[in-house]
């Protein structure tokens, strides 16, 4: 069956940075588009970032956009999501997700996955 794990979240101090992966399993993962969520206690999930499988096209959140880059290794079925500069504000559990239903151009929408990892905590405090 289709499995995310997520990984490397953790303690940042701000200005700092992390890198997450994604590793996947149980599906053709070249093919598939795999997208980056996050959600603040109280807050809804709110996109951060997509990448394609096509032509390995990207997608930022407006409020990450300069400071965090994603990336594929086809070969390891991982997905990375490199966060530099962090703030406060990015405190959250980051997901990682797959199935997306509607095209590249619905990235943004978490409703628009079928499978979702379990996420991994990220805090950013001095």
């Amino acid at each position: 069956q289709v499995q995310l794990v997520e990984s490397g979240g953790g303690l940042v101090q701000p200005g700092g940075s992390l890198r997450l992966a994604c590793a996947a399993s149980g599906f053709t993962f070249h093919s598939a588009a795999i997208g980056w969520f996050r959600q603040a206690p109280g807050k809804e999930r709110e996109a951060v970032s997509c990448i394609s499988s096509s032509d390995g096209s990207t997608y930022y959140a407006d409020s990450v956009k300069g400071r965090f880059t994603v990336s594929r290794d086809n070969a390891k079925n991982t997905v990375y999501l490199q966060m530099n500069s962090l703030k406060p504000e990015d405190t959250a559990v980051y997901y990682c997700a797959t199935g997306l239903l509607y095209g590249s151009s619905s990235w943004y929408k978490p409703q628009g996955y079928v499978y979702w990892g379990q996420g991994t905590q990220v805090t950013v405090s001095s």
